[in-house]
């Protein structure tokens, strides 16, 4: 079944996270992905491991699990860009593409004849994406970005970790993530304006923007009040309880989200008398009673085990779980059976096939598909070329001779 993006092509020039994030999520819509990538080398993340895609020997392929994470369902051209056959070439496929996608240093793809001035007059249906650090405007625009850089001037390390300890960054490289996804919803919109009126648009994103853009409710603290949130560690700056509880074996996680569960929380602890006294009744009242509440509640927690909590405050309505570590959350049984773990087809691979995080989005009649593993490098470029610009073998042959693709 054709997914609901069927029939749209994009020529993705971007690499590392944010730009095969946005492009992956699009392939997996259902658009034909080609990814261009640099003969001889491709995308740097390829390279960023260990580990390693385990091959048929038995010995790591130069396929990253970096690389595998934001790749699928796209088509790996390799072409020089930099040479101007290489860039004519490139111009051929734009031409017959619908979106552009790149992540290149603000300004270094004029220099290949590539920016969307260059591109715009001979293709006014085109969707051109850029995603830069900074974005294509203002003091820092020129700096190269990373997404360490974003999450430290965007604010999200000032108020992760703990109260008494250095900033810290979050786990996975959200900020790249994020932008990916902003980039993705941005180019939906950009599709739906040129259904109805057939002007293709320039869009701009930046990982700093995208960054300040999710501190949601903990910006809007700051903007509406004037104080400078901090770090809290687990617990949570409007809600309370809301934290990782210590259990008689380990801990496990209480969200309680209004007053009603706290007070179920509270018999089923066997301290009934804490969920009705006022220092705590209320969420408000919880909040300014923070430190006295917690090492009561904690007293209580280390009463039964890590599975008495769960199991028994899910029949009760309230909110908890374990903290799963990563090989936990591929076994957990919902996980699995919502598809979050999937394996597809790669022609490197010792099993045959390859591990992959799952979609999350589930439609009722266009289901995402997984057609494609994630490429090597320029493994469809032969077949493009024939497809897209009509090209035979033996001139696909004189463009590898002269190092173009």
């Amino acid at each position: 079944m054709a997914g609901p993006l069927s029939g749209i092509r994009v020529f993705d020039l971007s690499r590392i996270l944010a730009g095969p994030t946005c492009s992956q999520l699009l392939g997996d819509l259902g658009a034909d992905v080609i990814k261009i990538e640099r003969t001889g080398a491709g995308d740097d993340t390829r390279k960023w491991g260990p580990p390693y895609l385990t091959g048929k020997d038995g010995k790591p392929t130069g396929e990253a699990a970096y690389y595998l994470s934001s790749n699928r369902n796209k088509r790996s051209v390799a072409i020089d860009i930099s040479k101007q056959e290489g860039q004519a070439l490139a111009k051929r496929m734009i031409a017959k593409s619908d979106i552009m996608l790149e992540n290149f240093k603000v300004g270094n793809l004029k220099r290949y004849g590539l920016s969307y001035a260059d591109l715009k007059d001979a293709n006014p249906h085109l969707i051109y994406c850029s995603i830069t650090g900074f974005g294509q405007t203002g003091p820092y625009s020129s700096r190269a970005g990373y997404d360490l850089v974003a999450q430290g001037i965007g604010g999200i390390m000032s108020v992760t970790g703990e109260a008494e300890r250095p900033p810290m960054k979050v786990g996975v490289g959200i900020a790249d993530i994020m932008c990916g996804m902003y980039a993705t919803v941005s180019i939906l919109a950009a599709l739906h304006h040129r259904d109805g009126t057939g002007q293709g648009q320039y869009i701009d994103l930046a990982l700093l923007d995208t960054q300040v853009a999710w501190l949601t409710n903990l910006g809007l603290n700051y903007l509406t009040s004037g104080e400078v949130p901090g770090r809290v560690g687990n617990q949570h700056h409007n809600i309370v309880p809301y934290n990782v509880m210590p259990a008689a074996d380990g801990y496990f996680i209480l969200a309680v989200g209004n007053d009603e569960q706290f007070r179920r929380f509270c018999d089923f602890a066997g301290c009934p008398e804490i969920g009705t006294d006022p220092r705590f009744a209320t969420n408000e009242a919880r909040l300014a009673n923070r430190r006295v509440l917690y090492p009561l509640l904690e007293e209580a927690t280390r009463n039964k085990k890590r599975d008495e909590w769960i199991e028994g405050l899910a029949k009760r309505g309230v909110p908890a779980s374990p903290v799963n570590d990563i090989a936990q959350v591929f076994e957990d049984p919902q996980i699995l059976h919502r598809g979050m773990k999937i394996a597809v087809p790669h022609p490197l691979a010792k099993k045959g096939t390859v591990d992959l995080i799952g979609n999350p989005i589930k439609f009722s009649e266009t289901p995402v598909e997984y057609r494609m593993a994630p490429p090597t490098c320029g493994q469809h470029t032969d077949d493009v070329l024939h497809e897209l610009l009509d090209m035979d073998d033996a001139e696909i042959a004189a463009l590898r001779e002269k190092g173009i693709v």
